[in-house]
Protein backbone atom coordinates (compact mmCIF):
# COMPACT_ATOMS: atom_id res chain seq x y z
CA UNK A 1 0.00 0.00 0.00
CA UNK A 2 1.35 3.18 -1.02
CA UNK A 3 1.98 5.82 1.51
CA UNK A 4 -0.22 8.30 0.48
CA UNK A 5 -3.42 5.97 0.03
CA UNK A 6 -5.62 5.75 3.00
CA UNK A 7 -7.21 1.58 3.48
CA UNK A 8 -10.10 0.71 1.32
CA UNK A 9 -13.31 -0.12 3.65
CA UNK A 10 -11.99 -3.56 2.46
CA UNK A 11 -8.80 -4.25 4.05
CA UNK A 12 -8.53 -5.39 7.41
CA UNK A 13 -9.07 -3.38 10.93
CA UNK A 14 -7.29 -3.43 13.54
CA UNK A 15 -4.16 -4.72 11.59
CA UNK A 16 -1.25 -2.00 13.00
CA UNK A 17 -0.65 -1.19 16.98
CA UNK A 18 -2.07 2.33 18.35
CA UNK A 19 0.09 4.17 20.70
CA UNK A 20 0.08 7.18 22.98
CA UNK A 21 2.38 9.74 23.33
CA UNK A 22 2.78 9.98 26.93
CA UNK A 23 4.39 7.79 29.84
CA UNK A 24 4.32 3.97 29.40
CA UNK A 25 3.30 2.84 32.77
CA UNK A 26 0.11 5.08 32.23
CA UNK A 27 -1.02 1.97 30.15
CA UNK A 28 -1.56 -0.97 31.59
CA UNK A 29 -2.47 -2.83 28.06
CA UNK A 30 -0.16 -4.68 26.23
CA UNK A 31 -1.56 -3.86 22.60
CA UNK A 32 -3.40 -1.23 21.58
CA UNK A 33 -4.77 -1.75 17.72
CA UNK A 34 -6.41 1.09 15.83
CA UNK A 35 -9.55 0.53 13.92
CA UNK A 36 -10.39 2.83 11.00
CA UNK A 37 -14.33 3.68 10.65
CA UNK A 38 -15.58 3.49 7.57
CA UNK A 39 -14.76 6.86 5.26
CA UNK A 40 -16.91 7.14 2.77
CA UNK A 41 -18.82 10.53 2.68
CA UNK A 42 -21.73 10.80 1.33
CA UNK A 43 -21.53 11.05 -2.49
CA UNK A 44 -24.91 12.74 -2.88
CA UNK A 45 -23.82 16.03 -3.46
CA UNK A 46 -20.01 15.88 -4.37
CA UNK A 47 -17.87 18.19 -3.63
CA UNK A 48 -19.59 21.63 -3.14
CA UNK A 49 -20.06 24.25 -5.55
CA UNK A 50 -18.18 26.76 -6.43
CA UNK A 51 -19.99 30.27 -5.62
CA UNK A 52 -18.88 33.52 -5.88
CA UNK A 53 -18.02 34.96 -2.47
CA UNK A 54 -16.97 38.85 -0.93
CA UNK A 55 -13.21 39.00 -0.73
CA UNK A 56 -11.54 41.94 0.43
CA UNK A 57 -7.88 42.24 0.31
CA UNK A 58 -7.27 43.87 3.64
CA UNK A 59 -8.85 40.39 5.26
CA UNK A 60 -6.27 37.60 3.34
CA UNK A 61 -1.96 37.55 4.02
CA UNK A 62 0.16 38.91 1.52
CA UNK A 63 1.62 35.74 0.68
CA UNK A 64 3.04 37.61 -2.78
CA UNK A 65 6.67 36.66 -1.83
CA UNK A 66 9.69 35.66 -3.33
CA UNK A 67 9.58 32.67 -0.58
CA UNK A 68 6.20 30.93 1.05
CA UNK A 69 8.56 30.49 4.22
CA UNK A 70 10.55 27.81 5.89
CA UNK A 71 9.19 24.70 8.03
CA UNK A 72 10.93 23.01 10.44
CA UNK A 73 10.06 20.05 12.14
CA UNK A 74 10.97 18.42 14.92
CA UNK A 75 10.93 14.82 14.64
CA UNK A 76 11.82 13.38 18.53
CA UNK A 77 11.50 9.16 18.48
CA UNK A 78 14.16 8.37 21.24
CA UNK A 79 14.32 9.26 24.86
CA UNK A 80 16.73 9.23 27.56
CA UNK A 81 15.86 6.06 30.45
CA UNK A 82 15.66 9.04 32.83
CA UNK A 83 12.78 10.49 31.41
CA UNK A 84 10.83 6.71 31.75
CA UNK A 85 9.29 8.28 28.07
CA UNK A 86 8.80 5.06 25.28
CA UNK A 87 10.20 4.84 21.68
CA UNK A 88 7.47 6.91 19.54
CA UNK A 89 7.47 4.19 16.87
CA UNK A 90 5.48 5.52 13.60
CA UNK A 91 6.63 9.28 14.00
CA UNK A 92 9.55 8.57 11.02
CA UNK A 93 6.13 8.61 9.18
CA UNK A 94 4.84 11.18 10.67
CA UNK A 95 7.79 13.27 9.67
CA UNK A 96 8.29 11.99 6.51
CA UNK A 97 5.04 12.55 5.04
CA UNK A 98 4.52 15.80 6.53
CA UNK A 99 8.33 16.45 4.76
CA UNK A 100 6.53 15.71 1.46
CA UNK A 101 3.10 17.49 1.87
CA UNK A 102 5.11 20.88 3.12
CA UNK A 103 7.34 20.63 0.45
CA UNK A 104 4.61 20.18 -2.57
CA UNK A 105 2.96 23.48 -0.73
CA UNK A 106 6.26 25.51 -1.49
CA UNK A 107 7.95 24.99 2.07
CA UNK A 108 11.42 25.09 2.72
CA UNK A 109 11.31 21.86 5.10
CA UNK A 110 13.99 20.84 7.37
CA UNK A 111 13.86 18.38 9.57
CA UNK A 112 15.52 17.14 12.93
CA UNK A 113 16.13 14.31 14.20
CA UNK A 114 16.00 13.07 18.20
CA UNK A 115 17.07 16.61 19.94
CA UNK A 116 17.42 17.54 23.27
CA UNK A 117 15.60 20.86 25.23
CA UNK A 118 18.28 22.79 24.23
CA UNK A 119 18.47 21.81 20.62
CA UNK A 120 15.13 22.41 20.02
CA UNK A 121 15.48 25.66 21.48
CA UNK A 122 18.74 26.47 19.69
CA UNK A 123 17.45 25.76 16.50
CA UNK A 124 14.54 27.91 16.56
CA UNK A 125 16.22 30.50 18.10
CA UNK A 126 18.23 30.39 15.18
CA UNK A 127 15.72 30.67 12.67
CA UNK A 128 14.02 33.29 15.12
CA UNK A 129 17.08 35.42 14.01
CA UNK A 130 16.94 35.01 10.35
CA UNK A 131 15.98 37.44 7.70
CA UNK A 132 12.34 36.33 6.98
CA UNK A 133 11.39 39.54 5.10
CA UNK A 134 10.87 37.74 1.80
CA UNK A 135 8.82 34.99 3.08
CA UNK A 136 5.03 34.72 3.68
CA UNK A 137 5.20 33.30 6.96
CA UNK A 138 6.43 30.59 8.98
CA UNK A 139 5.93 26.82 10.20
CA UNK A 140 6.77 24.20 13.07
CA UNK A 141 6.06 21.11 13.31
CA UNK A 142 6.80 19.43 16.87
CA UNK A 143 6.46 15.55 16.93
CA UNK A 144 7.12 14.07 20.27
CA UNK A 145 5.61 13.22 23.77
CA UNK A 146 3.97 15.81 25.91
CA UNK A 147 2.30 16.76 29.35
CA UNK A 148 0.03 19.38 29.77
CA UNK A 149 1.56 22.63 28.08
CA UNK A 150 4.72 21.26 27.87
CA UNK A 151 6.78 18.90 24.89
CA UNK A 152 9.74 16.42 25.65
CA UNK A 153 13.06 16.92 24.34
CA UNK A 154 15.03 13.53 24.85
CA UNK A 155 16.03 14.42 28.04
CA UNK A 156 13.53 16.46 29.71
CA UNK A 157 10.28 18.39 28.65
CA UNK A 158 10.03 22.04 28.04
CA UNK A 159 7.06 24.65 27.95
CA UNK A 160 5.81 24.95 24.71
CA UNK A 161 6.07 28.57 25.14
CA UNK A 162 9.53 28.76 25.38
CA UNK A 163 9.64 28.25 22.15
CA UNK A 164 7.19 29.97 20.42
CA UNK A 165 7.84 32.82 22.36
CA UNK A 166 10.75 33.43 20.42
CA UNK A 167 9.12 34.48 16.91
CA UNK A 168 6.67 37.24 18.70
CA UNK A 169 6.51 40.23 17.02
CA UNK A 170 8.61 42.34 19.65
CA UNK A 171 11.23 39.48 19.17
CA UNK A 172 11.43 38.50 15.50
CA UNK A 173 10.83 41.60 13.69
CA UNK A 174 11.26 40.19 9.90
CA UNK A 175 7.55 37.75 10.65
CA UNK A 176 5.94 40.77 12.14
CA UNK A 177 2.42 40.87 10.52
CA UNK A 178 3.13 37.35 9.16
CA UNK A 179 1.46 33.92 9.88
CA UNK A 180 3.67 31.72 12.16
CA UNK A 181 2.12 28.39 11.93
CA UNK A 182 3.14 25.71 15.14
CA UNK A 183 1.35 22.32 14.41
CA UNK A 184 2.29 19.93 17.62
CA UNK A 185 1.44 16.17 17.73
CA UNK A 186 1.91 15.42 21.67
CA UNK A 187 -0.16 14.17 24.84
CA UNK A 188 -1.53 16.65 26.73
CA UNK A 189 -2.78 15.21 29.60
CA UNK A 190 -3.96 11.19 31.01
CA UNK A 191 -7.25 11.52 30.01
CA UNK A 192 -9.31 9.38 26.95
CA UNK A 193 -12.04 10.86 25.18
CA UNK A 194 -14.59 7.54 25.35
CA UNK A 195 -16.43 9.60 22.69
CA UNK A 196 -20.61 9.28 22.61
CA UNK A 197 -23.18 7.62 20.65
CA UNK A 198 -24.61 9.93 18.54
CA UNK A 199 -27.88 9.26 15.96
CA UNK A 200 -26.22 9.44 13.07
CA UNK A 201 -22.73 10.39 11.76
CA UNK A 202 -22.49 13.52 10.29
CA UNK A 203 6.62 43.00 7.47
CA UNK A 204 3.24 44.61 8.42
CA UNK A 205 0.47 45.31 7.11
CA UNK A 206 0.15 47.24 4.10
CA UNK A 207 -3.01 48.65 4.77
CA UNK A 208 -2.51 49.76 8.54
CA UNK A 209 -1.82 53.29 9.62
CA UNK A 210 1.55 54.33 9.46
CA UNK A 211 2.88 54.02 13.29
CA UNK A 212 0.00 51.12 13.43
CA UNK A 213 0.84 48.97 16.77
CA UNK A 214 -0.41 45.46 16.97
CA UNK A 215 0.10 42.93 18.89
CA UNK A 216 2.90 40.75 20.28
CA UNK A 217 1.21 37.72 20.07
CA UNK A 218 -0.74 38.07 16.99
CA UNK A 219 -0.97 36.32 13.67
CA UNK A 220 0.17 33.22 15.35
CA UNK A 221 -1.78 29.50 15.02
CA UNK A 222 -1.38 26.67 16.59
CA UNK A 223 -2.33 23.30 15.80
CA UNK A 224 -2.69 20.53 18.83
CA UNK A 225 -3.30 16.94 18.01
CA UNK A 226 -5.40 17.24 20.84
CA UNK A 227 -6.86 19.02 23.47
CA UNK A 228 -5.87 20.27 26.89
CA UNK A 229 -5.62 17.02 29.17
CA UNK A 230 -5.83 14.33 26.89
CA UNK A 231 -3.92 11.72 25.10
CA UNK A 232 -2.91 12.05 21.47
CA UNK A 233 -3.22 8.52 19.81
CA UNK A 234 -0.38 7.37 17.08
CA UNK A 235 -0.39 4.23 15.14
CA UNK A 236 3.14 2.45 15.03
CA UNK A 237 2.84 1.64 11.11
CA UNK A 238 1.03 4.90 9.65
CA UNK A 239 2.38 7.81 12.43
CA UNK A 240 -0.36 9.48 14.16
CA UNK A 241 -3.84 9.95 13.38
CA UNK A 242 -3.90 13.96 13.47
CA UNK A 243 -0.61 13.95 10.98
CA UNK A 244 -2.42 11.70 8.71
CA UNK A 245 -5.57 13.45 8.67
CA UNK A 246 -3.64 16.96 7.90
CA UNK A 247 -1.24 15.32 5.08
CA UNK A 248 -4.64 13.86 3.71
CA UNK A 249 -6.24 17.27 3.96
CA UNK A 250 -3.52 19.25 2.77
CA UNK A 251 -2.86 17.08 0.31
CA UNK A 252 -6.17 17.17 -1.42
CA UNK A 253 -7.32 21.06 -0.79
CA UNK A 254 -4.24 22.50 0.42
CA UNK A 255 -3.91 25.05 -2.39
CA UNK A 256 -7.63 26.20 -1.97
CA UNK A 257 -9.06 26.15 0.81
CA UNK A 258 -8.32 29.02 3.57
CA UNK A 259 -6.37 27.62 6.66
CA UNK A 260 -9.39 27.25 9.32
CA UNK A 261 -11.40 25.25 6.71
CA UNK A 262 -8.79 23.22 6.13
CA UNK A 263 -7.65 22.38 9.99
CA UNK A 264 -11.81 22.05 10.82
CA UNK A 265 -11.70 19.43 8.07
CA UNK A 266 -8.50 17.98 9.08
CA UNK A 267 -10.47 18.11 13.20
CA UNK A 268 -13.24 15.97 11.45
CA UNK A 269 -11.55 13.63 9.90
CA UNK A 270 -9.59 12.68 13.50
CA UNK A 271 -12.84 13.01 15.19
CA UNK A 272 -15.22 10.44 12.79
CA UNK A 273 -12.60 7.90 10.95
CA UNK A 274 -10.45 7.08 14.05
CA UNK A 275 -10.83 4.99 16.64
CA UNK A 276 -9.10 2.75 19.23
CA UNK A 277 -9.79 -1.00 19.68
CA UNK A 278 -7.54 -2.92 22.77
CA UNK A 279 -7.80 -5.91 24.42
CA UNK A 280 -8.65 -4.54 27.64
CA UNK A 281 -12.57 -3.17 27.36
CA UNK A 282 -11.31 0.28 29.50
CA UNK A 283 -9.02 1.33 26.58
CA UNK A 284 -11.22 0.21 23.64
CA UNK A 285 -13.31 2.78 21.22
CA UNK A 286 -11.17 5.80 22.58
CA UNK A 287 -11.84 9.05 20.54
CA UNK A 288 -9.18 12.17 19.69
CA UNK A 289 -10.43 15.31 18.79
CA UNK A 290 -7.25 18.21 17.61
CA UNK A 291 -7.76 21.98 19.15
CA UNK A 292 -7.14 24.88 17.14
CA UNK A 293 -6.13 28.01 18.56
CA UNK A 294 -6.05 30.75 16.49
CA UNK A 295 -4.80 34.61 17.00
CA UNK A 296 -4.44 35.03 13.27
CA UNK A 297 -5.86 38.56 11.67
CA UNK A 298 -6.51 37.47 8.38
CA UNK A 299 -7.53 34.71 5.95
CA UNK A 300 -4.66 32.56 5.05
CA UNK A 301 -4.55 30.83 2.14
CA UNK A 302 -1.23 29.24 0.50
Amino acid sequence: MADDQAPTMHQKECDFEDEVDAKPERLKVAQLFSKKKNEAESQSGGPLPVRNRVVSSSFIYNMKYENLGKCIIINNKNFASKTGMSTRNGTDKDAGNLQKCFRSLGFDVSVFNDFSCNQMKEILQKASEENHENSACFACILLSHGEGDCIYGTDDFIPIKELTILFRGDKCKSLLGKPKLFFIQSCRGTEFDDGIQTDSTPVTDSDANPGCRIPVEADFLFAYSTVPGYYSWRNVDRGSWFVQALCSVLHEHGKELEIMQLLTRVNHQVAINFESQASDPRYCQKKQIPCLVSMLTKELYF
